[in-house]
């Protein structure tokens, strides 16, 4: 039996005023409102996504 590994990141920033790929990314990770918490798959896929948006989020 392995045991998943997991990022759990949180939105710091809001995403109005930037770009509509890095808003669908927040959506895509699944954070909502600002200091929305979301426990994700450590995952390459995962992993470039919180990457791309790293001026947003806080990894926890």
């Amino acid at each position: 039996m392995t045991i998943q590994q997991t990022v759990k990141v949180q939105l710091v920033r809001s995403p109005i005023g930037c770009k509509e790929d890095h808003r669908a990314t927040v959506r895509g990770l699944g954070l909502r409102k600002l200091n929305s918490t979301s426990e994700l798959q450590d995952t390459p896929a995962v992993r470039g996504m919180i990457n791309k948006i790293s001026y947003l989020v806080k990894v926890l």
